[in-house]
């Protein structure tokens, strides 16, 4: 019954956003079409890309691209046969894969580059961030135990990555008393001392700390450490019987991936444009990275988190097998 609702309300989403958010990579009618899910967050900037560059249109590929309500609702497009392709972070997917949702993972869309996590400004690199008032007596993340944190939504990656802080550094995350707030009102909340502290993605990541408050950790990078986060992934039905495309849409993002990370600026203004935020605010934001790979061990390194943290009963158990390769 799950995975029919998922179903539903991504033909729902694709359904209503397909006119107004699509692109494609060519006129020709010659070339194969692949529709393909976004969620229209900064790192889209690589396959608009692989649009503007022509990479795709390379590749044989006419690529038309549609905003999904959240990632669930594109894992459950994509497994249907909806989407070819759908944009998800790596703790969906393994929610997704621990239901027996038959998925494959085609390339990495975004991530954290080798020694992100050891970097000495983390929020340059890492877009989202934990807040707390500057006099509020916290001092590290096991003080947040039995404290009430704002998050964007229950069990998704903001709640995820700041329980792994709080374990890490000693503390009981299953005492913390979740708040679902919108990351607006979160601010608000937190600047009110209605919480103790917010899990903030950007641009409210940026406003927070216009604003006074204090950072005290940065969740994604210290969670995911390094390697592909945001994924890349198809239905492993529709990857069994049509793996040119696939390997075609491969090709053309990871050379769309290098070349993003070699133009960060003309990056960051795609990505001004896909979202709607000020160039400004993206530029103070932290830096996006694309992988030209994934590597099984950075999503075994996840699964084994989520176990361990009490988000999933038990590891998913991940092999090379789920990750697409071209012949």
């Amino acid at each position: 019954m799950k995975k029919r609702t998922l179903a539903a309300a991504a033909l729902l989403a694709i359904t209503t956003s397909l006119a107004a958010c699509s692109a494609d990579s060519g006129s020709g009618n010659n070339n194969e079409k692949l529709t393909i899910g976004i969620i229209g967050i900064s790192s889209d900037a690589a396959i608009q890309t692989a649009i503007d560059e022509g990479y795709f249109k390379e590749e044989g590929l006419e690529v038309v691209t549609t905003v999904v309500a959240n990632p669930p609702a594109g894992i459950a497009a994509a497994q249907s046969g909806q989407l070819d392709v759908a944009y998800t972070p790596s703790i969906p997917l393994l929610n997704a894969l621990s239901q027996d949702v038959k998925l494959s993972v085609i390339a990495a869309a975004d991530g954290y580059a080798e020694g992100a996590v050891d970097s000495m400004e983390s929020d340059s690199v890492d877009d989202t961030g934990l807040y707390i008032q500057p006099d509020s007596g916290i001092s590290r993340a096991r003080d947040l135990a039995g404290k009430k944190i704002a998050v964007p939504a229950r069990k998704a990656q903001i709640e995820v990555t700041v329980a792994d802080m709080v374990e890490k550094d000693g503390g009981n995350p299953e005492s913390i008393n979740w708040m679902v707030l919108d990351p607006a009102s979160s601010l608000q909340s937190l600047q009110q001392g209605r919480v103790d502290a917010a899990g903030l993605v950007a641009p409210f990541t940026n406003n927070a700390k216009s604003e006074g408050m204090e950072l005290l950790g940065s969740p994604g990078v210290e969670f995911f450490e390094d390697g592909a986060v945001g994924l890349w992934v198809a239905g492993a039905g529709q990857v069994s019987g049509d793996g040119e495309r696939m390997a075609a849409f491969q090709r053309a993002i990871y050379k769309a991936n290098a070349y993003a990370n070699e133009n960060m600026e003309e990056m960051k203004s795609k990505a001004a444009e896909i979202t709607g935020i000020d160039l400004e605010t993206i530029k103070n934001g932290a830096d996006s990275y694309w992988p030209t790979e994934v590597d099984i061990a950075d999503l075994q390194r996840v699964d084994a988190k989520l176990a361990k943290l009490g988000y999933l009963k038990q590891e998913v158990g991940l092999d090379e097998s789920l990750i697409f390769e071209s012949e």
